[in-house]
């Protein structure tokens, strides 16, 4: 038994987890252990990227009708200025602009936070070239019959649509933009985040209680947007990969919000996830989105201790299905002693995404997460993120 039901009696247990839930704000509705007892957000990762291409007007709609409370699109910004909703600066794998003859020439190398790229760049397109494009599934395990359909949307349409479709719904829908590659766009004399204020501004989205929450991975650009804002902000923690035994591969560039490394700070994004840098997060943003893991780890398993990860479905394929969940780290609850809420990345159905526990059932991975105290999940599949929240 957990020592704190032994301390406490199975009663007195139930008991003081209600009065805690009282003293958060909590109610019967939300029996989830959040930050102020409201049920989690069901956030549209890159509006329904399960089922339609990423990052259009599309995929949004159809994330705010499966129930999402926010949809998240990423910004980048154009030739002239315009912030629209891509994943990356480098829209090669999410567009068809490498099957159009007339942007063959675009063709060309870039360095994103200290690697190179090929491919072809939004920063090279006016806004009218990018309208000229189509959105295309990156993912090639995914649905590509809606490849060539959909256009590229502005930041003022994503926002435009949630208005209006919740308004449908009868709900406030907020939109989660995230400033991509900051440092990058203001190299290319192209900054984000006066732009992103500049569009906020024009809907009335300025202060905290606005439905919207705007996120990145960078550290500075969020401590800047902190002076001109009081929109909620969060600070995204990421990582390279998880090694086998479940601790975190924190490799370049994914070891560390990218302003670091160019102020050769040595901090990575673990640091972030320290009490102490917890306590620094507070002083410029309200919440922190890490990449899952760093909440509930997995890991490989060699039971014949041969030097390789055991195949545990026996598909001859080494994969999420073949690690274990391990117990929790003690972020969700140390964030929230910060005072900071918890958005967890990123959540997909597919069952070679989802480890060996949860059977190839997502939602009990999202359960698992809900339970923890997660605030919200960024989502692929938002219908199933909000069916195991609220079933």
């Amino acid at each position: 038994m957990h020592a704190s039901a032994a301390k406490w009696g199975v009663v007195g247990l139930v008991t003081a987890l209600a009065a805690t839930l009282v003293a958060c704000g909590g109610n019967d509705d939300s029996p989830y252990p959040t930050l102020n007892g409201d049920k989690p957000l069901v956030i549209g990762h890159r509006g329904a990227a399960g089922y339609l291409p990423d990052h259009t007007l599309e995929g949004y709609k159809r994330g705010i009708e499966m129930g999402a409370d926010f949809i998240e699109p990423d910004l980048v910004a154009t030739k002239d200025g315009v912030l629209v909703a891509r994943h990356e600066p480098n829209i090669t794998g999410t567009t068809d602009v490498s099957t159009r003859a007339e942007f063959a020439s675009r063709k060309t190398k870039k360095v994103v936070d200290g690697v190179t790229e090929e491919g072809w760049f939004a920063s090279d397109f006016t806004l009218a070239e990018i309208k000229t494009l189509r959105a295309v599934q990156p993912l090639s395990d995914r649905d590509p019959s809606y490849n060539g359909k959909f256009q590229i949307p502005t930041l003022d349409e994503v926002l435009d649509l949630a208005k209006s479709e919740g308004a449908k719904a009868g709900r406030t829908v907020g939109v989660y933009p995230e400033t991509k590659h900051p440092t990058f766009h203001a190299k290319l004399g192209l900054p984000l985040e006066d732009r992103l204020l500049a569009t906020l501004a024009k809907y009335g989205y300025t202060a905290k209680s606005s439905p919207v929450i705007v996120q990145s991975f960078e550290v500075a650009n969020l401590k800047y947007l902190r002076t001109k804002t009081q929109v909620r902000l969060v600070q995204l923690v990421d990582a390279n990969d998880v090694n086998p035994d479940g601790s975190m591969d924190l490799t370049a560039p994914y070891d560390k919000p990218y302003d670091f490394a160019v102020a050769g700070d040595a901090r990575t994004f673990a640091s972030l996830l320290t009490p102490a840098g917890l306590k620094e997060v507070k002083t410029y943003a309200d919440g922190v989105g890490p990449w899952k893991p760093y909440l509930i780890p997995s890991k490989q398993v060699d039971a014949n201790k041969d030097g390789k990860a055991d195949d545990l479905n026996g598909d001859g394929v080494i994969d999420e299905r073949d690690r274990v969940m391990m117990s929790a780290t003690d972020v969700v609850k140390n964030a929230h002693a910060a005072g900071l809420f918890v958005h967890a990345y990123t959540f997909r159905n597919e069952a070679k995404r989802l480890a060996s526990d949860f059977k190839g059932d997502p939602k009990a991975e999202y359960r698992l997460f809900y339970n923890l105290g997660v605030d919200g999940v960024f989502s692929d599949f938002a219908d199933v993120a909000k069916a195991a929240r609220d079933n």
